[in-house]
Formats: C-alpha cells, sequence, structure tokens
C-alpha cells in the first residue's frame, strides 16, 4: 500500500487521472482477495426444523472463528441488521413476523448463506430439517402440535395415501430414502376428541452427489462417441460418393476425347 501511494506521488499530475482508476482497482482486488480467504460463517436452528408453530422456541446459532473472548455477531434479518443481538446465540419466542431469511457474520468470518425459518399459525403442523435429500439418506419428520399439545392417534400421509401411523409418538423417520419418498406429505392427529390436519409440504429426493457426477461424465462420453461415429461416417460417406463420382465423369471425359478425334475433318 505505502509503495502503491509512493508512485502515485512520482507521477506528474498530469498523468495521474490515469493511475486512480487502477488503483481503486487494486486496492478492490486485495480486498476481495483477502475476504475470499476468510471462512464462511454458518446459521443453524434448534430445533432443527425449518418450520415452527407461533410461540415456539427457537435458538439461532451462528458458528465459525472468532477471537478468544470475543463472539460480537452480526444478525441479518431479510436482509435487515438486528442491531440489539450481538451474540452467536440467541432464542426468541416465534411469531409470523420471524419469518423469513437468517444470516451472520462472525469477527473473521465472511457473511453466512440464508437459512430459511417460517412461521405458521395453526394448530398442527409437519416439521422437517429440510426439503431436499439425498438419495441414501434418512428423511425425518415430526407431527407438532401448538404448544406441544398431547396428541394422539397420529397419521402421516404421502400424496394423500397414508403411509405410517403413531399412538402416540410424533416422529417418523425414512431410511435409504430414494426416488419414490418424493412428494407432498401431510399429517393428521387428535387433540382430545378433536383430528386436526397439517398443512401440506414438499420433500424431493435427488440423485447423490457421486451418481450426477457419474451421469454427467456417462453423457459427456455417450456425447463424444456419437460424435465420432458421426464423423467417421460422414467422411467415409464423402470417400465413397467420392470415388463412384469421379469413375463416371472420367468415363465420360474418355468418351467425348474419343469422339472428337473421330470426327470428320471439316466438320
Amino acid at each position: 500500500m505505502t509503495l502503491e501511494i509512493q508512485m502515485f506521488q512520482n507521477v506528474p499530475s498530469g498523468g495521474r487521472w490515469l493511475l486512480q482508476p487502477l488503483t481503486i482497482f487494486l486496492l478492490f482486488a486485495l480486498a476481495d482477495r483477502q475476504t475470499a480467504d476468510l471462512p464462511k460463517a454458518v446459521v443453524k436452528l434448534e430445533p432443527p426444523w425449518i418450520q415452527v408453530l407461533k410461540d415456539d422456541s427457537v435458538t439461532l446459532k451462528c458458528e465459525g472463528t472468532h477471537n478468544p473472548g470475543n463472539y460480537s455477531t452480526q444478525w441479518l434479518h431479510n436482509g435487515s441488521s438486528l442491531w440489539s443481538q450481538v451474540r452467536p446465540n440467541y432464542t426468541f419466542k416465534a411469531t409470523v413476523n420471524d419469518s423469513g431469511e437468517y444470516r451472520c457474520r462472525l469477527e473473521q468470518n465472511v457473511l453466512s448463506d440464508p437459512v430459511q425459518l417460517e412461521v405458521i399459525a395453526d394448530w398442527l403442523l409437519l416439521q422437517t430439517p429440510q426439503l431436499v435429500f439425498e438419495e441414501g439418506e434418512t428423511i425425518i419428520l415430526r407431527c407438532h402440535s401448538w404448544k406441544s399439545r398431547p396428541l394422539n392417534r397420529i397419521t402421516l400421509y404421502q400424496n394423500g395415501k397414508a403411509v405410517k401411523y403413531r399412538r402416540f409418538n410424533c416422529s417418523f423417520s425414512i431410511s435409504k430414502a430414494n426416488h419414490s419418498h418424493s412428494g407432498d406429505y401431510h399429517c393428521t392427529g387428535f387433540l382430545g376428541e378433536r383430528r386436526e390436519v397439517s398443512r401440506s409440504l414438499t420433500i424431493t429426493v435427488q440423485g447423490s452427489a457421486d451418481a450426477t457426477v457419474i451421469s454427467l461424465l456417462w453423457y459427456h462420453v455417450t456425447f463424444c462417441l456419437v460424435m465420432f461415429l458421426l464423423f467417421a461416417v460422414d467422411t467415409g460417406l464423402y470417400f465413397y460418393l467420392r470415388r463412384n463420382l469421379q469413375t463416371p465423369v472420367e468415363d465420360w471425359r474418355k468418351s467425348l476425347s474419343v469422339k472428337k478425334r473421330q470426327a470428320p475433318e471439316g466438320k
């Protein structure tokens, strides 16, 4: 930085306007490089559900690196700073206004990726820690009642069809998930003698990262083989036509030459 300032001072005033944009560009590039070297903070939910009911207790945690004794944290909710929250962990009783996107940043971290939280005012809610799962993972679902009131005779539905039933346990798990487990899920349960129905949520099970890479590799290999075969066929056809068309032309030229020699003189 000192060297850049000295160079800037030694340049004649008439040429300094040319160096100003370059200096600014270099400063921004240096800042971007320093930022890229920093680790990224991570927002975690406890409990891990991305949907909660109104009045549920929610804890947000900002994880990352920091200096010993310095836990100063910047929190963002829907892009706006939460100036009153400066600790890496904070707990609140959820309201509908708390729905949205949360991000955080610690002293020695760049801004985290966003985490979505949806707060719903209802009697019953089917909860999950994520909406997209990889093949082979375990899908975790929980049928949750407002203020955790006693719930019984709980049924889990997939695409309108009952798939699991619990007398009292509200949690469901689907191990080794595959594409057949994708779909719309909801749950029903009884609060006393009153049957409640949750809203539906859409679960997607996608191929694993390794399977995706292998699929893309096979796609490229197949594409290259097809292009090679097309090129080979096209080249072979070209030389075949060239050879077979050239012979009649040569025969026609020879025939024409013979006729000219046989023609009567003077005609």
